[in-house]
């Protein structure tokens, strides 16, 4: 079948991030026709170096990515329309024509709220035409569509981990060293509103040696490069027991490795968030601002999920340090509260990965949703 997904890009890396993934699983494992139609180019040429930002209409990859605006010719089988985006206009009018009509699905932003699993699949007639669109909500609970996850993802994660030339290549193609076995590594991936300079301070007089891998060219980057005034040829930097390394961004398909070789994820956005959960390691989610406070909301409904099975001490520690990782509180603090938490935080994360991998993932829900419709 022939699939157009369209997005319009607000939170970068998430939206272009969670599109391209979902692009790419449809592709290779259902065997789809996809036509990713895109406002943002620039962005997903950051997410894979194959992408020309510059280019109209071009072939990645067996995908067809088409610059939003272009014209974009015969409707689809099936039309998804990401993060609550409209596809325009002209292109309904053609949905309208064609017969028989295409399945038509508002792929949402993830929630773990509850009144997302009564909304999923809803469907919302068109006023003036014989369509109807489908609501198709990711989550974590059997009522909604599950999370994007690739098949064989969990097998080379475990893969990774049990193999130490795996971990040495990795560290290779860094130019790194391989950790000492008393250094904590983390990867460092958020927004530019958190206070990261509080965090910094407390690796840097830390008792355990902190490895700190940083995304280059993004916001957090330059703020670290700020705080141990880094000179324009190094790609590291010492402040105490704090080792700061900047990485080359890397591609959505080299990202995980990354995930899996530290001991603790900060992430943000939408796709860097869920594939921190399949890494099966301690996280802190930054969750993308909303007026209002909406986030907020968000936010919490996951942390009420994630944090069951904790002991509440710990549960509460955690949920401290999420909400400082979003700008409500000392983030060093919250860190260094969790100093005894480690282990069974650990434990946590991977018995956390293991239930949600007894779902069915979004990409094989989502087709299935279609056959129905088809």
């Amino acid at each position: 079948m022939r699939w157009d997904l369209f997005c319009r890009v607000i939170d970068n890396f998430g939206d272009a991030g969670v599109a391209w993934r979902l692009a790419r699983q449809l592709q290779a494992e259902q065997g789809a026709d996809v036509r990713l139609i895109l406002d943002d180019i620039a962005t997903l040429a950051r997410l894979d170096h194959r992408v020309s930002p510059d280019a109209d209409v071009q072939t990645v990859g067996d995908i067809t990515v088409v610059r939003w605006g272009g014209a974009l010719g015969a409707v689809a089988d099936v039309v998804v329309e990401t993060f609550a985006c409209e596809a325009p206009a002209e292109y309904v009018e053609a949905m309208a024509e064609r017969s028989p009509a295409p399945a038509w699905i508002n792929l949402e932003y993830l929630s773990a709220e509850d009144w997302v699993g009564r909304c999923h699949r809803l469907p919302s007639p068109h006023p003036r035409h014989a369509l109807t669109r489908h609501f198709f909500f990711p989550g974590f609970g059997p009522e909604t569509g599950g999370l994007l996850r690739e098949q064989g993802l969990l097998a080379a994660r475990d893969a990774f981990r049990d193999d130490p030339a795996a971990r040495n290549r990795f560290w290779r193609e860094l130019s790194l060293s391989a950790p000492a076995a008393e250094e904590r590594v983390v990867s460092l991936f958020g927004y530019d509103t958190v206070q990261v300079h509080d965090l910094f301070d407390v690796w840097t007089a830390s008792a355990q040696p902190v490895r700190c891998l940083i995304p280059d060219g993004t916001p957090l980057a330059l703020r670290a490069a700020h705080h141990a005034r880094r000179a324009s040829d190094s790609h590291s930097a010492m402040l105490g027991s704090l080792t700061l390394a900047w990485i080359p961004f890397r591609d959505q398909v080299d990202y995980d490795p990354l995930l899996w070789v530290a001991d603790f994820n900060f992430v943000r956005g939408e796709d860097s968030f869920v594939r921190a959960q399949w890494a099966a390691k301690p996280m802190a989610w930054h969750i993308y601002p909303q007026s209002g406070d909406a986030h907020r909301i968000k936010l919490e409904a996951f942390l009420e999920k994630y944090l069951a099975g904790l002991e509440p001490p710990i549960a509460q520690r955690v949920h401290d340090l999420f909400l400082a990782w979003n700008g409500e509180g000392h983030l060093g603090e919250a860190w260094n509260a969790l100093s005894g938490d480690w282990p069974l935080w650990a434990t946590h994360a991977r018995l956390w990965a293991g239930r949600l991998a007894a779902a069915p993932d979004l990409v094989s829900n989502l087709a299935d949703f279609v056959q129905k419709l088809l």
